[in-house]
């Protein structure tokens, strides 16, 4: 694998040869341009082949066994975890908990936190989010919120598609137990001030719970310096297999919270009156997890390493801003949310005037361009900026100004098209 140039710049043509896929042609002998990676991503050589060669030389169920296969299956496991948890800067593996998907981890916070701990929310309290978040965000909090007669409140955004932090000191109160938001958002592409927020929640007492599945995929990312107690992330979107998400929370908390689901592994004793509960992360892992996923999302850690994430950063925000520059350049063409690379990640929704954006998608896929179209699992962003879905066009390190340029041809083809 090369990785950089004598600038030290990624050599993302080098790179792109790691990525089999990429090498693919689609119908009509089309080339594909890959602009869907906030969906998921592509995943490199090395990842495959240490999923495949898990199943092939080490396949057996992980602290179940004291066999050969399954030791190495258990140390191959606890090392991805080990991985993962130097790659956001955690304290110690035990912090790291192993989900099937960011939706799980999120969903386990917000159940966990209905029962009894010394961080129960109940009737009175307020859970805090933000209009721009990913359902997988909103909805176990509105279910939290129904479940105990707490009040869900929200951050709004302004035109720009930044949260409008002008009542904040109003919304986070003495009353909030949780505040709940994306690092980055997968719409509108918004970096939010994750610490900032962090420091006036802990000022009243609340914890804070970050969506970073947007985040960690593409910026050097360290869980202490966002402020945060606990922090989602998916292996799918960071060159990972799908089936294997993370949740980071600080060990003390994590140790005061009651389990999520029952079964294997998750206990100390069980009795038919009762039982007690392993200590995290295992305590939230019930039965058999997702091994050969996580092995290779530990690859996936590695190859991203290997390639540096400040590289990765600095790729993004250049393709990101060629992208933005390009688009506002059709006329007919509305980018949503912030024009500029200041602050800002490498999902561009747009709408493109009388065209519907599932058509875009359509006539795009026509061309090998693959985008995705709809509401992104954002509908109370869209509904923001009062339209009913977006085409959107999301980068990552394998993505080159060529595809960029790709698109801008099938936009203005799409425009024709429709418009004739």
């Amino acid at each position: 694998m090369t990785t950089e140039t004598r600038t030290g710049a990624l050599d993302v043509e080098a790179l792109r040869a790691d990525f089999p896929i990429l090498q693919r042609r689609l119908a009509d002998d089309h080339a594909l341009v890959y602009l869907d990676s906030a969906n998921t991503s592509q995943k490199p050589n090395q990842v495959i082949e240490a999923v495949a060669e898990h199943y092939r030389q080490r396949n057996a169920n992980v602290a179940r066994t004291v066999h050969q296969l399954g030791e190495e299956s258990t140390a191959a496991y606890e090392d991805a975890r080990g991985k993962v948890a130097r790659f956001v800067g955690a304290r110690s593996a035990e912090e790291i908990v192993f989900t099937k998907n960011a939706s799980e981890a999120l969903n386990l916070m917000a159940n966990v936190l209905a029962w009894s701990s010394p961080y129960q929310v109940g009737g009175g309290d307020e859970v805090v989010i933000t209009e721009m978040e990913h359902h997988s965000n909103i909805v176990p909090w509105q279910l939290l919120t129904e479940r105990t007669g707490a009040r869900l409140r929200w951050f709004g955004l302004d035109d720009d598609g930044r949260l409008d932090l002008s009542a904040m000191d109003d919304l986070i109160t003495e009353r909030t137990k949780v505040v709940a938001l994306s690092h980055v958002s997968n719409m509108l592409g918004t970096v939010n001030p994750i610490a900032r927020i962090a420091e006036l929640a802990h000022e009243v007492g609340a914890i804070v719970v970050v969506d970073a599945s947007q985040a960690v995929p593409h910026m050097p990312y360290d869980v202490l310096a966002t402020g945060a107690d606990a922090v989602a992330f998916t292996g799918h979107k960071m060159c990972g297999p799908t089936g294997i998400g993370v949740l980071w929370g600080r060990y003390d908390l994590l140790a005061q919270l009651p389990p999520f689901l029952g079964g294997g592994e998750m206990i100390e004793t069980v009795r038919m009156d009762g039982s007690t509960y392993a200590p995290p992360p295992h305590r939230f892992e019930a039965g058999t997890p997702p091994i050969v996923e996580a092995v290779g999302l530990g690859a996936a850690v590695d190859y991203l390493t290997a390639v540096g994430m400040e590289k990765v950063a600095a790729h993004e925000a250049e393709i990101t801003g060629y992208a933005l520059e390009q688009l506002t350049t059709i006329p007919g063409v509305r980018v949503l949310g912030p024009r500029t690379t200041l602050d800002r990640g490498g999902a561009v929704s747009f709408v493109v005037d009388s065209v519907h954006p599932h058509d875009v998608s359509q006539i795009l896929d026509s061309l090998g361009i693959a985008v995705r179209a709809g509401h992104h699992c954002a509908r109370p962003a869209h509904q923001r900026f009062d339209v009913s879905a977006s085409t959107r066009m999301s980068s990552y390190l394998y993505t080159t100004r060529a595809e960029i340029d790709a698109l801008v041809e099938g936009l203005d083809h799409a425009k024709r098209f429709f418009t004739a």
